[in-house]
């Protein structure tokens, strides 16, 4: 579990995050957006404890960073994938951060071949790495002491498609396996695919936070749009889809609604209540691009 409580971070007359409280309960991916100097890394320093705030609090399992028994074998953290010593292999990097860690030195070629750096990568030197082969080895290196929380910035940058569908499956699978995930990006198309929770900041403070699908439903984006054959069937479905949790909202293109859900959960929903659907389909909507704008 993270928490973030009225958190707040003051450079002189500057104040970076004002007053910022959010939690990414475990089993989720938390979207951390934002425009460039937002505070999204403000935050993500002080949580993982290379800055103090000036008031609040950023606490991993109830402690801030420094105070857990072991952080890094906590928290899985990825801030800056460039600050691994380019002079190193990568397995000599991970070997390294394996003695800090306490963990076998085994479990750094476990951890190459995890992320994808197989055959000649781990003997390569980090400084003729691509950007995307750093971003894996950082991502190798957060994993390392097999955490249950990962911290993460902009950790698809560098990666060709391939590599940002394998990272996105990786989260998921890492959240669904009862893993906390926050992770800031600004490729928010793939934030969209994988979280379940988004946090939403701009000028230190935060905008919009909440369930993904509630939020754009909100908005009228993303979700699925439906139609039924008379008013009466649409508000049947409505009433149900809002008694499981679905967020619904009207459509603002006409008859019909917006419910915060793929289209195979509301069409299941709409069998089960007996309502004959005329549409359904995704909403025309740019969904977390919209919202984010």
């Amino acid at each position: 579990m993270i928490e973030i409580a009225s958190l707040t971070k003051r450079y002189g007359a500057h104040t970076a995050v004002d007053d910022v409280s959010f939690r990414c309960a475990p089993g989720t991916v938390t979207g951390f957006l934002g425009p460039n100097g937002a505070g999204k890394s403000t935050t993500l320093r002080i949580l993982t404890g290379l800055a103090a705030p000036t008031s609040g609090t950023a606490t991993v399992d109830g402690r801030p960073y420094a105070r857990l028994p072991r952080p890094g074998r906590s928290v899985g953290v990825l801030l800056d994938a460039s600050a691994l010593h380019p002079g190193r292999t990568g397995r000599e990097a991970l070997r390294l951060a394996a003695s800090v860690l306490g963990v076998p030195r085994q479990r750094a070629d476990e951890a190459l071949e995890r992320v994808g750096l197989t055959g000649r990568a781990p003997g390569r030197r980090v400084g003729l790495y691509s950007l995307g082969m750093r971003q894996r080895l950082g991502l190798a290196q957060a994993l390392l002491g097999d955490p249950h929380v990962l911290v993460l910035d902009e950790p698809a940058n560098g990666l060709d498609p391939e590599g940002i569908a394998w990272m996105r499956a990786l989260l998921r699978g890492f959240a669904d396996a009862g893993g906390t995930v926050l992770v800031s990006s600004h490729q928010l198309r793939e934030v969209e695919a994988v979280a379940d929770d988004v946090v939403l900041l701009a000028d230190g403070r935060v905008l919009a936070a909440g369930p993904q699908r509630h939020l754009l439903a909100a908005a009228g984006g993303g979700g699925t749009h439906v139609e039924a054959v008379d008013a009466g069937s649409l508000a049947v479905l409505g009433a149900a889809l809002t008694a499981r949790g679905i967020p619904v909202a009207a459509s603002g293109g006409g008859p019909g609604l917006v419910a915060g859900a793929d289209a195979a959960t509301v069409g299941r929903v709409a069998a089960e209540r007996g309502v004959s659907l005329t549409v359904l389909r995704p909403s025309a909507t740019a969904g977390l691009e919209e919202l984010f704008l």
